[in-house]
C-alpha cells in the first residue's frame, strides 16, 4: 500500500472514532436535561418551603435520626 491510502484509513478510522465519541455525548443530553429539570424543581420547592414529606423508611434501613452512643461507630 502507498503512503495516500494509509492516510486515508488513518482518517476514516479517526472520523469513526469521533463520530462514535460525539453519538454517545449526544445520547445522554435528554437525561442530562431531565436531570437538570428535577434538580432546578427541588432547588425551587425547598426555597418555596414546601418541600415534600420524607418517604418512609423501608424494611431493613437504619435509623439515621436514633443516636446510639453505645454502638461503635463503622468507621472504628
Amino acid at each position: 500500500m502507498d503512503d495516500a491510502t494509509i492516510t486515508i484509513l488513518a482518517v476514516a478510522g479517526v472520523a469513526s472514532v469521533l463520530i462514535f465519541v460525539v453519538k454517545g455525548l449526544l445520547d445522554q443530553v435528554p437525561d442530562v436535561i431531565a436531570s437538570i429539570k428535577k434538580i432546578r424543581d427541588a432547588w425551587r420547592r425547598f426555597k418555596q418551603g414546601d418541600a415534600p414529606p420524607p418517604l418512609p423508611r423501608q424494611e431493613g434501613e437504619p435509623d439515621l435520626d436514633r443516636e446510639d452512643d453505645n454502638e461503635p461507630s463503622a468507621a472504628a
